[in-house]
């Protein structure tokens, strides 16, 4: 399934710098809130939990010019995600509250603080992987 994001920093860079500081492989799973709030966060997974804190899921965000928050991101599981699929089979999600999207006639709104639009479809993650929320 090809997923359309748009990531707050260079997902290669960041992928390269912790995949070398974890020795674990990593991958970049979406970028979104995850709560009702506006401040987007690049979700990452891994597929070992952290040896000091046990998550599978983290988080970074931009605190400013030069710094970096990052965060537990394990509630993501628990999120769920409206996704459209453009004429071309490209998914695309809304990040945040207002990140309205339109693409071929479909819809999307709301990130993860409400779902409205039309010819959307319900996902979640899973083990790094979106995945449609009628397969659960």
């Amino acid at each position: 399934m090809k997923i359309e994001h748009n990531p707050i920093f260079k997902i290669s860079s960041l992928l390269k710098h912790f995949e070398k500081r974890e020795g674990v492989n990593i991958k970049h799973v979406c970028t979104t809130t995850l709560d009702s709030g506006n401040k987007e966060w690049d979700v990452y997974y891994r597929d070992t939990p952290h040896p000091e804190y046990g998550n599978k899921y983290f988080a970074i965000c931009s605190n400013g010019e030069e710094s970096m928050l990052i965060r537990d991101a394990d509630v993501v599981e628990d999120l769920e995600f409206g996704m459209i699929k453009d004429d071309s089979g490209v998914w695309h999600y809304s990040g945040y509250r207002h990140d309205y999207k339109e693409i071929d006639g479909k819809t999307i709104d709301g990130g993860r603080a409400y779902t409205r639009g039309n010819g959307f479809a319900m996902f979640k993650v899973k083990n790094g992987e979106f995945i449609n929320d009628v397969e659960l």
